[in-house]
């Protein structure tokens, strides 16, 4: 079974560019060509393909999706490798939570003080102009 770049695409529930993007950058094997030249993908690219969209939406970086990807081979599997990974990770999330807990604070403090009135001073405009 092969399959077009658009059968591909849909298969995995990405962008067509998203496909070319990750080929370019080879987080995705080069596909077979036809003989008109034309992409023909298997199987396993759409195995790749969700794998890779899975850890994006995850938040995983480019490079810590290659690393992931790399040890999810046979041959180099380390749980102890992806359990790194996947740690480092999880403190880079939590600390995108505690400045969004911060801006969320800032945000709340300062729509409190906005009277709403149509006349200024607005103390929204005031924060984001300073």
């Amino acid at each position: 079974m092969t399959l077009t770049i658009g059968q591909l695409a849909a298969a995995a529930g990405v962008n067509l560019e998203t496909v070319r993007y990750y080929e370019r950058i080879k987080l995705m094997p080069p596909p077979a060509r036809t003989a008109g030249g034309y992409r023909a993908y298997e199987r396993a690219h759409i195995c790749r393909l969700a794998f890779i969209r899975r850890a994006r939406e995850l938040g995983f970086s480019i490079e810590q999706i290659r690393a992931l990807l790399a040890l999810a081979e046979q041959s180099r599997a380390s749980c102890a490798d992806v359990r790194e990974i996947a740690r480092t990770h999880l403190n880079e999330v939590r600390a995108k939570l505690a400045d969004l807990a911060r801006l969320e604070g800032i945000l709340a403090e300062t729509i409190s003080r906005c009277s709403g009135d149509s006349a200024p001073p607005c103390p929204v405009l005031n924060m984001l102009a300073t």
